[in-house]
């Protein structure tokens, strides 16, 4: 797709949801890049979308279950944000960033009740995914009023290229069976997305799927594939 997004797509009215690919480049202060050029990505990354110039929200992603809350009004995330992998905004009022480079990115969108929209960004890693990370934001949601809740999950490493060791996917598939998997060359191994989509639609969430398996696909970063590489992002943002 054009303008380095894998996919963008208007999921309601107003509501854009999008997925950068390599051709953005790399968008994360953590991995060695020349923090000017990563901010520099950021502003242009911004123009493209159509929001106000530094009003994107990034999180320090940390592998953990912890959703936090911005709305608008709020300033602006001082350094690399908060030590979040959720993020909700309940009136759709801050455009939201996920960081990934194999992991899921999750973006949720829901109906607010003034008629606007709610929305989540979240960095569903294995280790997020098994703590409730979805089950988290999709509770924060409802508890702000939100109904008629959506997901769509981004690319990722397919079932096919997460290799794990045995025991591992035997403690996750024991909590999430949809999880269980095996390679391309017959190893243990875990499908995220299937996983994550199982869990939502557990939580009655509507889920939407966008392909792309980050290891086998160049225009998307893989850190399985590339230890040093950068990350792309899951993006939603309420239209100007």
């Amino acid at each position: 797709m054009p303008d380095g997004f894998w996919w963008r797509g208007e999921v309601g009215d107003g509501l854009w949801a999008a997925f950068t690919d390599s051709a953005t480049g790399n968008l994360a202060l953590h991995v060695g890049d020349d923090p000017a050029a990563v901010q520099a990505r950021r502003t242009g990354l911004e123009e493209r979308m159509g929001v106000m110039p530094g009003s994107l929200r990034f999180m320090n992603q940390v592998h953990s279950a912890r959703v936090g809350t911005v709305a608008a009004g709020d300033g602006p995330a001082a350094g690399t944000g908060p030590e979040l992998d959720g993020l909700l905004c309940p009136d759709a009022g801050i455009p939201l960033a996920v960081m990934v480079a194999d992991c899921l990115p999750v973006l949720f969108a829901a109906e607010a009740p003034d008629g606007g929209w709610m929305t989540a960004a979240v960095h569903a890693g294995r280790r997020g995914l098994l703590g409730g990370i979805l089950a988290a934001t999709a509770a924060g949601l409802v508890r702000a009023g939100g109904t008629g809740l959506q997901a769509w999950i981004g690319p990722s490493i397919c079932g096919r290229c997460y290799e794990v060791p045995a025991d591992l996917q035997a403690e996750a598939c024991a909590q999430l069976p949809a999880l269980r998997s095996e390679t391309s060359w017959g190893t243990p191994a875990l499908d995220l997305a299937a996983g994550a989509a199982a869990a939502l639609e557990e939580l009655a969430v509507r889920v939407h799927r966008v392909p792309g398996c980050t290891r086998e696909t160049p225009e998307l970063f893989s850190y399985r594939r590339d230890p040093g590489c950068g990350r792309f992002a899951g993006l939603i943002w309420a239209a100007a």
